[in-house]
């Protein structure tokens, strides 16, 4: 292992040796303009007790300068990521001056330079260990520390950190800002920004509390900041959690910042909250893009109490926020917001995300072994996210919502500030509920994969579950009435074990029978066989958009599981996706619908299974209500279909021209504008000429990456193999451009362009591995794994690198599994 990959045994052996106290910290960013300064000098100051006479403190940089300790002098021993110091008393003041890099990879100090008016802009991004890039530290979310920010920026820029400013002077062009100390928290929270930031300010008041709130964006994108919804979900997400755990908001000011090129939704830095750009919707978008904006807003507020006032000890423990906040997310969202159907999304997309990867073989339990910090990055997965929050709800319905809110204030009250692992939690709720949570977290928590349920029918109903667990659930009864599906009565009912009768008769109009209908616990379902015709006559007709989205989920289960015949799943899309009237679930079908074809057709009618579904999408598109959400949705899967069949090219070119009109309705905005352009160059029919002018239109920072895009997704061996070689070579390429470079290698499907570097990848990735950040490393060895038609390479790659570090060999193993599973679904299909 090299040493920057901390492992568990090492950190907790250093933290407990090690009481850190508090850390200052003083960054000089006023080179950040000079594109020739690849880095900034960076000083910490950390005031520690110890019980051992040398420790290390982390640092990942271009120098290490000087270091002191207690005043005096050392020799700098530093192998990259470890600074080694020695001759420590009981209390300790180290002094550390280095010096950072600048980051293009999104972790760090990102610096970002906006083509539109040539300002730079810089914000930091730590999760799990990448503040250790910015500042000496103790990286381990276990050694809390009061941390006191000094940054010096340009005049007239933005400066920003976790806590108010409470001095700043002006000299030489330059401004020297000092922030308030922190309350204590972890390194990898720790934030800064800093640019000529657009802001919109705003007040939260509650009692005697008031927060600041300030809502912030680059220059050039303000006209786009729909700031004054952002702030309202602020304020009423601060309303609904200041209630329900009784604990006040604790970090002073409340400031929220979308940022660029960022690898994330978005981070829970306290009082200084990070977002993607893509929240900020630069031409039309959907109320189920509102909808996910809102619930990330609120995911990363309840952080501000489930991770950064109680943080787990070590990374084991993820679940101890992520989860939380996932579930709280869509809690607060319906509960507090307009967004009253979030739980339908939370349904149909999260869970699809928890049970793809919970069907991986890297597959864990939810409360995890994570034995360093590598395994912590990949940990950020379905699982840790998703499935949590699937079980948590079936949480609240075991122990009830009151007693599960009880216990989370007594947890908060008995650990603020402080780190916890999950008999912490479970001790407060047992307490408060008088329920067996221990015997339910050995179900859920500390197991994995999932239960299948489906129902048989007969003089009674039996319902059968595969892997046995204790759920809660209902039965939906459905019947179809003047052809629509009409719901006639609800079962409710607690299962354990593989078999279990109902004892009550089914009347025989009963067409549909749904588990798990109101969506309580976490399984897969299977519908009968006439539940199956049953939808596949009438799903869109059915009122409740749960219980739609439970029906399209268990479809495409079925259909990726090689159950349900592809053919037969793109049949009831093409029935009832145009009648979807819940965006949200209809994008997650089309979405679906497109893999399928790309995935899980046979290769012999794939051609002709493309070309239906160019027509599925453009027919949706052009029969939709002008303006609304369902004709944006169909629109952006054109340009997804589009990108595969060459059906609808002409068509394609002249609307963007001008030469005919778009859809009465469709805003060309320029994302969409993008994405069309980007299919056209995908079948080859859109020049380098056309990419051109387009930029002319959109010379932005979305705009440079959708013209690499473009250029790179051209059907030419040439440009291929270009975009191959820039991909793995080319240094400069941002976190952006390197995904747009991928994206257009990959573009259009088209094997016989990038098959000659199938054997290439496999000698590659393990460099790369070693020599590259993991989040680039990450993106080249994901996006550029070859979808080929045999598993031989990558089980050969596999047995000849057992050695290989545990998460290189666990992205391979995921990717490994994507392409056996969509072999075996092809294989499946009936002739």
């Amino acid at each position: 292992m090299n040493s920057a990959n901390l492992s568990r045994e090492a950190a907790a052996a250093r933290s407990a040796a090690i009481t850190v106290h508090a850390i200052r910290v003083e960054l000089d960013l006023t080179g950040a303009p000079d594109p020739q300064r690849s880095g900034f000098p960076t000083t910490s100051v950390l005031e520690f007790d110890a019980t051992a006479e040398e420790t290390w403190i982390d640092f990942i940089g271009e120098a290490v300068e000087s270091v002191e300790v207690n005043g005096v002098a050392h020799d700098v021993e530093w192998d990259g990521a470890r600074i080694r110091v020695s001759g420590l008393a009981d209390r300790n003041t180290v002094r550390i001056a280095a010096r950072g890099a600048y980051s293009r990879s999104g972790e760090g100090l990102h610096r970002f330079v906006d083509p539109v008016d040539g300002e730079t802009y810089l914000y930091t991004q730590y999760e799990p260990a990448d503040s250790r890039r910015v500042m000496a530290c103790f990286e381990q979310p276990d050694m809390k520390a009061r941390y006191t920010f000094r940054v010096s920026a340009p005049s007239g820029w933005h400066v920003l950190s976790n806590q108010s400013a409470v001095a700043s002077e002006e000299a030489d062009g330059a401004q020297h800002v000092e922030f308030a100390p922190t309350l204590p928290f972890s390194s990898y929270i720790t934030s800064v920004a800093a640019g000529p930031y657009h802001r919109v300010d705003g007040v939260w008041r509650r009692d005697e509390q008031e927060v600041a709130l300030g809502v912030l964006c680059r220059g050039s994108l303000a006209e786009h900041l729909d700031a004054d919804e952002v702030l309202e979900v602020t304020r009423q997400g601060l309303d609904f959690f200041t209630d329900a755990f009784a604990f006040p908001y604790p970090w002073g000011k409340y400031d929220q910042v979308f940022v660029p090129e960022y690898n994330l939704g978005a981070m829970e830095n306290p009082g200084l909250v990070t977002f993607t750009e893509a929240y900020v919707y630069r031409g039309a978008s959907t109320t189920a893009q509102h909808e996910a904006r809102a619930n990330t807003i609120l995911h990363e507020m309840a952080h501000m109490w489930f991770g950064d006032l109680v943080t787990m000890r070590w990374w084991d423990d993820l679940w101890l926020k992520e989860s939380f906040a996932d579930y709280m997310g869509s809690h607060a969202a319906a509960a507090a917001t307009r967004f009253a159907d979030a739980w339908v999304t939370f349904a149909n997309r999260r869970k699809a995300w928890a049970y793809q990867q919970d069907q991986l073989p890297t597959t864990h339990p939810i409360v995890a072994d994570i034995p360093d910090l590598e395994a912590a990055k990949l940990n950020f997965d379905g699982i840790t996210y998703a499935k949590g929050a699937s079980v948590l709800k079936q949480l609240v319905a075991f122990v009830g919502e009151e007693a599960f809110f009880e216990g989370s204030r007594r947890y908060f009250a008995a650990h603020a500030y402080g780190n916890t692992t999950l008999e912490d939690l479970l001790a407060q709720l047992e307490a408060v509920s008088g329920r067996d949570v221990r015997a339910w977290s050995r179900a859920w928590l500390e197991t994995t994969g999932m239960s299948t349920i489906s129902v048989e029918r007969g003089q009674g109903l039996t319902v059968v579950q595969t892997d046995p667990r204790p759920h809660r659930l209902s039965l939906g009864l459905y019947a179809l009435d003047a052809g629509r599906l009409v719901r006639r009565a609800s079962l409710d009912l607690d299962i354990r074990a593989e078999r279990t009768t109902v004892d009550l008769p089914v009347a025989p109009d009963v067409d549909l029978i749904l588990p798990n209908d109101g969506d309580r616990t976490y399984a897969k379902v299977r519908l009968d066989a006439r539940s199956l015709d049953a939808v596949h006559e009438a799903l869109s007709t059915i009122d409740d958009a749960l219980a739609r989205g439970l029906v399209w989920s268990a479809l495409w289960n079925a259909a990726r599981d090689g159950e349900l015949p592809t053919g037969r799943y793109l049949e009831i899309v093409r029935r009832h996706a145009p009648a979807e009237s819940n965006v949200a679930l209809l994008g997650g079908v089309l979405a679906n619908s497109a893999y399928a074809v790309g995935h899980y057709t046979p290769e012999s009618s794939r051609a002709t299974e493309r070309a239906a579904w160019l027509e599925t999408t453009w027919q949706g598109m052009t029969a939709a209500a002008p303006g609304s959400d369902g004709q944006l949705a169909w629109a952006r899967a054109v340009a997804s279909a589009a990108a595969f069949h060459d059906g609808r090219a002409a068509d394609l070119r002249a609307i963007l021209a001008g030469e005919r009109p778009a859809p009465d309705g469709l805003a060309l905005d320029p994302d969409l504008r993008w994405a069309w352009l980007a299919a056209l160059a995908a079948t080859g029919h859109a020049t380098t000429a056309d990419a051109d002018a387009e930029l002319a239109r959109d010379d932005t920072a979305s705009g440079r990456t959708e013209h690499l895009r473009v250029l790179a997704s051209r059907p030419d061996a040439v440009v291929r193999r270009d975009a191959w070689n820039a991909a793995w070579e080319d240094r400069t390429l941002t976190n952006d451009h390197l995904s747009a470079t991928i994206s257009g290698f990959r573009a259009g499907g088209r094997r016989d362009l990038v098959a000659e570097f199938d054997d290439a990848y496999f000698a590659r990735i393990r460099a790369a591995w070693e020599e590259r950040s993991i989040e680039i490393a990450g993106r080249l060895v994901r996006g550029l794994f070859p979808e080929a038609d045999s598993l031989d390479r990558v089980d050969a790659w596999l047995a000849a690198n057992g050695d290989a570090p545990a998460a290189l060999r666990r992205i391979v193993i995921e990717e490994r599994d994507h392409l056996a599973r969509a072999l075996r679904v092809r294989g499946a299909q009936p002739a």
